[in-house]
């Protein structure tokens, strides 16, 4: 799955002579979904959306907020396009989700996004119709974001499943007794080795 996703200061969708949608600040949202998307990457790129810092805090401290903690808006437009391949200078679009599929599923997104946030604040455009997007940026800021591409393999699936489990058991340990373990390894294979324990820690900031 990929999106495109834009800081503006304004934004519509307009269909024929009919605006079907608008918002003030906050984000526009370009959507492309792929034949192969599951749920996870639903929940990625929802999760990532609105958890984004592309806005300033109170004290106008830059990249410090997201859409949510700002109580800005979100207009969400369909756009197969985005899974775009090009054979030549021609655009290929059969690694696109089909329209019959694609529209259950990204109603589901929005709906994923609204149980998150506001309802209210969740707008969109209008699937499958030739709409006129009107996008003002602000900065400019556009960030692209793609979902992870996962292995569907259940033996790799299984072993993925096992090493994160390592690590979540490794980190509710605490950073100190984790350190304390790494230390005593490097000393035990090189007694003259120094631990450095003290700035072995790693920070998780995935929203």
């Amino acid at each position: 799955m990929r999106a495109i996703i834009q800081r503006v200061t304004k934004a519509s969708v307009t269909v024929g002579e009919e605006q079907v949608s608008s918002i003030g600040r906050g984000i526009c949202v370009l959507l492309g979904i792929s034949v192969d998307d599951t749920q996870r990457d639903a929940d990625y790129i929802v999760r990532k959306i609105l958890n984004l810092r592309l806005f300033e805090d109170e004290n106008g401290r830059a990249w410090a907020k997201s859409v949510m903690e700002r109580d800005f808006e979100v207009l969400c437009v369909s756009q197969f396009t985005l899974q775009c391949i090009l054979k030549g200078n021609k655009p290929d679009f059969h690694s696109a989700m089909p329209a019959e599929l694609a529209q259950p599923f990204y109603n589901s997104i929005l709906e994923s996004m609204r149980s998150a946030y506001k309802p209210e604040l969740i707008k969109d455009g209008k699937f499958g119709a030739r709409m006129q997007v009107n996008i003002q940026n602000d900065g400019p800021v556009t960030v692209e974001l793609t979902s992870p591409a996962g292995p569907t393999d259940p033996k790799q699936l299984l072993k993925l499943e096992k090493q994160q489990q390592r690590k979540e058991k490794t980190r509710s340990k605490g950073p100190s007794e984790s350190g304390r373990e790494k230390g005593s390894l490097r000393s035990r294979q090189d007694p003259s080795a120094s631990s450095g324990a003290e700035g072995d820690v790693s920070s998780d900031r995935e929203p």
